[in-house]
């Protein structure tokens, strides 16, 4: 029986250097832990973090969300979520346009814990 591997979750987190600035909420850790919590309690299996440490989120071009994307559309990923919708962009004409498009087509669930 030739069996399909399972899907990965991918959890992003992100934390520019502004962001460093508004405290121990919006940290990596804090993250991380809140989204390994979500996971957990909703049943989401096979989680694989994505990072980017110090990036903007005004720009696509970061290499922990490249290598997200990379699996992504590779039809490896079930599922992206984040805190919040700032992680994933800030430009949210993009976020929109990645979240309704290509996530669509590609059958990947996305959840932002915040909104």
């Amino acid at each position: 029986m030739n069996q399909q591997p399972e899907k990965i979750t991918a959890l992003y987190c992100r934390l520019s250097q502004d962001d460093a600035l508004d405290g121990e909420s919006n940290s990596i850790t804090n993250q991380k832990a809140l989204l390994s919590k979500y996971a957990a309690e909703h049943g989401f299996r096979n989680i694989q973090f994505f990072i980017d440490d110090g990036y903007s989120g005004t720009s696509f071009q970061r290499p922990g969300f490249q290598e997200m994307m990379r699996y992504v559309e590779d039809y490896s990923v079930s599922a992206v979520i984040v805190k919040d919708l700032s992680r994933l962009s800030r430009n949210y004409t993009d976020a929109g346009n990645l979240i309704e498009n290509l996530f669509v087509r590609l059958n990947v669930r996305f959840i932002s814990l915040a909104e």
